[in-house]
């Protein structure tokens, strides 16, 4: 038996999902371990092997691949404990980490302090330097400055290095120069060199990258080191493959190498589910929103690619690498409600996570969640929440919110709790309306897939909010971006700046950068074991019409590269800029700026496989487990509801709602508008009554 296992640590729990060929997925969660999250993935590990009754050294000897989402880094700069990092920068410019873009983020906000730079100004050295924008060396580089860094370095106990020169992705010498004379003193010392890491255009943007790289770089190689020395000692010898933002995967000694890819790697894997989820039942394009204990995200998929941003940030500081675009926000299980000074309801950001937890786990949690208010409306089940591994004390939660919520409001705590119900699914859609509205795209023309532990309990709430009809629950929705994890292929972004005029395009320089960026491509993927054959490559242009800020990316194809093929990539921007801002200047001939050139490439990987169930037409009434009362939001009142055994159900079983379906790891709440239907995958269609023939006919299951 050859095991493949994806890992993903959240803020609560640690989720896993087992595969093996021709074996049913297998699902496991265990509580995260904050202080070192490699012991919730041992962990998890070790309960896997308890289940199959082996020990873990002959559980593990089987695993042949761990995929693994980790916040190590995300939380390093969340809690601003990072590596004590200097900066190494072109004489003056050592304050540009401060002075940004010179864009104030609230624009009318008067009071709006600046982001803390992640390097004090006393360990920003300045270095006698300087390259024109072309490359020219205007002054050369001081050697002395740099040996003077080295001592203040050394004086100051600095963990990392960031090497950051302007104009330096047009020239590295200078970069290059001072790197080999800090690596002699500080050879074991992370240090990230910009011309390396992202030889592209804008200072800012490059400086903060590269200075956030640095930053989690011992954090990460650590943990990383710590994990695979674990996993040694217990007997794997199997591949280990570490998540990107990017929504690819990497192996463990480029992740170390090239920490900064990992800030986002949690949620990169949802949209890469939410795409096969949605594929097998002939959807190119989706929504997917992932409730888990601490956060929720959402993510839109067009023509089945994820959308992708590199003007991203991450504690208000800036990170310019490629990644998924990703709204994520403080809006989970373990969220607080809490009441501000104007007397309104709130809901989050501040989480309870695993450690103490909602009131109602009973584990010192004293204040009201998420996961209290629905206990309170009867979507929950105490006695049988994580299958009965966590029972819920009601009473705790009850008090919780009495005490903070609904005695300072003067209502009763089933009314408090309702309140709380509808707050954070307010918040978590405008969460998604920032994925899509706010990006060109109506909600309501995508199906929304479902995930987390929490989300099928809120999701046609979010999904009424947002006038969607159709969601779709996957069997795997509680481990969504551990299942994801599996469904990903090996990703490497590569950037290289070409600013010029289209009209004045230099048409061979044009193909010889993507071809360097191709050999560069190759040789990182044949390093990873990934067979040529199973290498594709994905290309675009960063370009704007002259004077603009904002540039506009566009993917072209690799038969346009080699014929020079202006006009075509032309035609190509200018619908783009007309859905994106609402306007285009091709017939005022507006000249168009090419910025930069951008190859994404893609390792193949192999991709666990869908099991399909049979068919089965009878009453889904086996599967009833018995009925309770449960608050329905529209008509604010308490009524009984069937409850169902979502591992008895069918393929081609119908739920009316209202109805609750519990599974070990998840419950769905279907509310009166709705109905839900089992597919062939163990998944489940949510959509609106009068949308019933239209889904059962997608699905290919007849009345």
């Amino acid at each position: 038996m050859e095991y493949k296992i994806g890992v993903d640590v959240g803020g609560t729990f640690t989720d896993f999902l087992l595969t093996s060929e021709g074996g049913s997925p297998e699902i496991y969660k265990v509580l995260s371990t904050p202080d070192d999250p490699s012991k919730g993935l041992m962990n998890g590990l070790s309960e896997m092997a308890k289940v199959k009754n082996i020990s873990l050294k002959e559980f593990i000897k089987d695993v042949k691949t761990i995929v693994h989402g980790t916040t190590v880094t995300t939380n390093a700069v969340l809690t601003r404990k990072g590596a004590r990092t200097g900066l190494v920068t072109t004489k003056g410019l050592r304050d540009a980490l401060e002075m940004r873009r010179g864009i104030r983020e609230e624009q009318y906000n008067n009071r709006y302090t600046n982001v803390e730079p992640l390097v004090p100004r006393y360990l920003r050295v300045p270095v006698e330097e300087r390259l024109d924008y072309k490359g020219g060396i205007v002054t050369e580089l001081n050697v002395s400055d740099v040996s003077d860094a080295v001592n203040h370095f050394n004086k100051e106990n600095v963990e990392a290095i960031a090497i950051c020169f302007m104009n330096s992705f047009a020239n590295n010498n200078h970069e290059t120069k001072a790197a080999e004379i800090i690596k002699e003193h500080f050879p074991g010392t992370y240090m990230t060199v910009s011309s390396t890491f992202l030889p592209s255009i804008r200072f800012y943007d490059r400086i903060s990258t590269t200075v956030l790289n640095s930053y989690v770089g011992p954090i990460l190689r650590s943990y990383l080191t710590n994990l695979t020395e674990k996993l040694k000692d217990s007997g794997f010898a199997g591949v280990l493959l570490i998540m990107q933002s990017n929504g690819g995967i990497v192996s463990p000694k480029i992740a170390m190498d090239n920490a900064a890819v990992t800030l986002l790697s949690g949620p990169a894997a949802g949209p890469e589910a939410g795409i096969e989820y949605t594929s097998i039942q002939g959807y190119d394009d989706c929504l997917t929103i992932d409730m888990g204990g601490t956060s929720f995200d959402a993510a839109l998929i067009k023509d089945k690619t994820p959308l992708v941003t590199t003007e991203g940030e991450i504690n208000r500081l800036r990170l310019a690498l490629p990644m998924l675009g990703i709204v994520t926000i403080g809006a989970g299980g373990g969220s607080i409600g809490w009441v501000d000074e104007g007397g309104l309801l709130r809901m989050g950001p501040q989480s309870a996570g695993s450690k103490p937890g909602p009131a109602c786990y009973d584990l010192g949690g004293k204040l009201p969640t998420c996961t209290d208010a629905d206990l309170i409306l009867g979507y929950l089940d105490k006695d049988f929440f994580a299958g009965g591994k966590i029972p819920l004390k009601d009473e705790r939660a009850a008090k919780a919110i009495k005490e903070k919520i609904a005695g300072p409001l003067g209502m009763d705590v089933v009314e408090a709790a309702a309140g709380m119900y509808r707050v954070i699914n307010v918040n978590m859609a405008s969460g998604v309306r920032e994925v899509s509205v706010k990006r060109g795209h109506d909600p309501r023309e995508f199906p929304l897939v479902v995930a987390g532990g929490a989300g099928p309990v809120h999701a046609c709430m979010i999904a009424r909010e947002l006038e969607i009809p159709v969601m779709i629950i996957p069997k795997e929705s509680s481990i969504f971006c551990a299942a994801g994890m599996l469904m990903s292929d090996l990703k490497h972004n590569f950037v290289r700046t070409y600013s010029t005029l289209l009209d004045d395009l230099d048409v061979k320089r044009f193909q010889t950068l993507f071809k360097k960026m191709e050999r560069e491509a190759t040789s990182l993927l044949l390093s990873e074991n990934i067979p040529e054959g199973s290498i594709q490559y994905i290309y675009s242009l960063d370009m704007r019409y002259v004077k603009q800020y904002h540039e506009v990316n566009v993917e072209i194809k690799k038969e346009e590269i080699e014929r020079g093929d202006i006009e075509s990539v032309v035609s190509k921007f200018h619908p783009e800029h007309n859905r994106l801002y609402g306007y285009f200047l091709e017939e005022e001939g507006t000249p168009i700026e090419l910025i930069n050139l951008r190859l994404l490439s893609i390792g193949k990987t192999d991709k666990p496989k869908f099991k399909e169930e049979d068919r089965d037409r009878e009453d889904p009434s086996k599967a009833l487990k018995k009925k309770r009362k449960v608050f329905l939001p529209l008509k604010k009142t308490f009524e009984e509801v069937p409850v169902y055994d979502g591992h008895r159900l069918k393929c081609g079983n119908t739920i009316k709602g209202p109805a609750i379906i519990e599974q070990v790891n998840t419950t769905t709440f279907v509310t009166p508008e709705y109905d839900i239907l089992c597919d062939k995958y163990g998944s489940y269609t949510v959509y609106l009554k009068a949308r019933e023939e239209e889904v059962k006919e997608r699905l290919g299951i007849g009345r």
